[in-house]
């Protein structure tokens, strides 16, 4: 019984949303999942502070710091390391779980030996607006990862198998700046080692909203994307994805209102993918004929980012 339902860590960062955060432990906590939970809130220059009455059977709750470096990366360092499950799990503070997420998860993973890493679908919510995000294959390939982010590879969503994770794929880069991208990043990794499993169904809810990590951060967008290009050479082999992320440094120049390099960068991305429209976007910003914060927030409602 216990190889069907092997223990699982959920790593929980956090910093001072303590609401939200208790909607994201809560959805963890009652997972109709039968094996063992734990549930480890890693807070990042902030002081644990979770009270909780009683706890359901079979479910652990743990409050740790941040001890590694301040930020995303680091607090998921933090988790990982101190988590004492076969299986390891993501799920950021303002994220929410559907009740059976775990149980089918689990399920799909076991039953899949060559993968290491499993991922789910998600609803994207925006003020009232709710969208299904899938996967475009159940077995996502590095390649695939290279052409494109493909968002639907959420973190919050993450599975793994904690072994493979330390030995094989490796902790997250707390080197990227500002942790932007690091999801991505750690992806590519997990990706070269094995296709990561995408079950095709939506059972976690990702919630957009302005207090989000990355909101409007455009300066450390630029720094961290330019961190990615530099690190993973391979991306010079897909000039699709080179585009994308080029053309999301043109759009994060041209939110700063730094018109000269978003046109610049904006002529790199059309170098390489004339169809990539966070170029078109970027040059629209930068002749005023449009706001980045209006492109954001309609992008946000179609349930896509930038």
């Amino acid at each position: 019984m216990a190889a069907e339902t092997p223990a699982v860590s959920v790593v929980v960062p956090t910093r001072d949303r303590p609401e939200l955060l208790r909607r994201a432990v809560t959805a963890i906590l009652e997972q109709t999942y039968q094996g063992p939970v734990e549930c480890l809130v890693v807070f990042d220059q902030s002081d644990p502070d979770l009270p909780w009455a009683e706890l359901p059977a079979g479910r652990h709750l743990a409050l740790i710091r941040n001890q590694r470096t301040p930020g995303l990366a680091g607090a998921r360092n933090s988790g990982i390391l101190a988590a004492t499950g076969e299986l390891v799990a993501f799920c950021d503070d303002d994220d929410e779980w559907l009740p059976e997420k775990l149980e089918r998860q689990v399920a799909r993973l076991l039953a899949t030996p060559s993968a290491a890493v499993s991922t789910t679908g998600i609803l994207v919510r925006y003020q009232d607006r709710t969208t299904t995000r899938l996967a475009p294959t159940e077995l996502v390939t590095h390649r695939q990862l290279l052409r494109s982010r493909l968002t639907e590879l959420h973190p919050s969503t993450v599975l793994a198998r904690r072994r493979q994770l330390l030995d094989d794929i490796g902790l997250v880069d707390e080197q990227i700046p500002g942790s932007y991208a690091e999801d991505y990043e750690w992806l590519l990794r997990a990706s070269r080692h094995a296709p990561v499993l995408a079950v095709p169904e939506p059972l976690a809810v990702i919630h957009w909203h302005q207090s989000s990590f990355f909101s409007d951060r455009w300066r450390t967008i630029i720094s961290a994307l330019t961190y990615l290009v530099d690190k993973h050479r391979e991306l010079q082999q897909e000039p699709s994805g080179l585009a994308r992320i080029y053309g999301q440094i043109a759009f994060a120049h041209a939110a700063l209102g730094e018109r000269r390099p978003a046109r610049s960068w904006a002529r790199r991305t059309l170098s390489l993918n004339r169809r990539e429209r966070r170029a078109y976007l970027a040059l629209a910003i930068s002749l005023g004929l449009i706001s980045a914060k209006t492109v954001t927030r309609l992008a946000h409602v179609a349930g896509k980012g930038i």
